[in-house]
């Protein structure tokens, strides 16, 4: 009897403390949470207010005279921001796909234990995690050698493939493909590439759509490139075009001579602040709508980077 009383009361000891470490864990997540939450209310609020709100009262997490006319003026630029996004949703496009078949292709080749040039290109992979070339080379083969600047290429190649997502990939392969369906696939007179897109690829679609996404996230978000290499406006992206915007006030300003209206006039009407915040909003809602639906797949790229292949 007393040992039930003291196992009763052990487990109520017990329960207690995982409800106050529960507790604990709730009030930092929900803190995390809107450090990270209230950042975007203040952009929101700041797209929303008034340039006259702003300019006397400064940023504020709800909107002290609400105002559209950031996004009306966003929309009067209809020309230069279609193509900006244009530019941004082709860059993504064919960037995700060309870095999804490059990475996963390089990953099953070093997957296979009887490859040749397996540990030759393992190094070759996992060197560039560790050192890196720098950015004044890396600038002279993409702009002198291979004539990458001022296209769209400059935007897509250098983000094509990256040494962490090769690593996914390769680690999946080799702990999921079992080596006797390989083995089976070639006994039957398959060659390798109608192995890799007939057999591998269909049933990889979970470390696919990790990669496919880490990519498209990082075209989508990027504006480095753009800075380096891109000096033809026309090539802008939406990212480009707020880093611009962040930079020089007059950005939109310099790109709107088809409104009919002296650029000095402009400027002095122009919703500075609020057209930078609203341009921001823009860049940022396809994502936060999309990132919902996809969450699953990023925790489960996470996992795969996690084991040791």
């Amino acid at each position: 009897m007393a040992a039930r009383t003291n196992e009763r009361t052990g487990l109520d000891k017990f329960n207690r403390i995982g409800n106050v470490t529960n507790a604990i864990f709730h009030a930092v997540f929900i803190l995390l949470a809107l450090v990270c939450l209230i950042p975007i209310l203040v952009v929101l609020s700041v797209s929303l207010s008034s340039e006259d709100s702003i300019r006397h009262t400064g940023y504020h997490l709800f909107p002290t005279a609400i105002s559209g006319d950031a996004y009306h003026y966003i929309l009067q630029q209809g020309t230069m921001i279609s193509r900006a996004l244009g530019v941004s949703v082709l860059v993504t496009v064919v960037g995700t796909v060309l870095g999804v078949l490059l990475t996963a292709s390089m990953g099953y080749a070093i997957s296979r234990p009887n490859y040749k040039l397996k540990g030759l290109l393992t190094w070759i992979v996992f060197i560039p995690m560790v050192f890196n070339g720098g950015l004044v080379s890396s600038y002279y083969i993409n702009s002198n050698l291979l004539g990458l600047k001022d296209t769209v290429w400059a935007l897509i190649l250098p983000l094509a493939v990256s040494s962490f997502n090769v690593i996914i990939c390769k680690t999946f392969f080799r702990s999921t493909i079992p080596d006797g369906l390989i083995e089976s696939a070639e006994i039957d007179g398959a060659s390798q590439l109608r192995i890799f897109f007939s057999i591998v690829m269909p049933i990889s679609l979970p470390v696919l759509a990790t990669v496919g996404l880490f990519l498209c996230f990082a075209y989508w978000n990027d504006w480095f490139q753009s800075m380096l290499y891109i000096n033809n406006q026309n090539l802008y992206s939406m990212q480009a075009l707020l880093n611009s915007l962040m930079s020089n006030v007059d950005a939109l300003a310099k790109n709107a001579s088809t409104m009919g209206i002296s650029y000095a006039q402009l400027v002095a009407t122009m919703p500075k602040e609020s057209a930078r915040m609203a341009v921001a909003i823009i860049i940022v809602a396809p994502v936060a709508a999309a990132y919902p639906f996809f969450q699953k797949y990023f925790i489960s790229g996470l996992t795969v980077g996690a084991v040791k292949g």
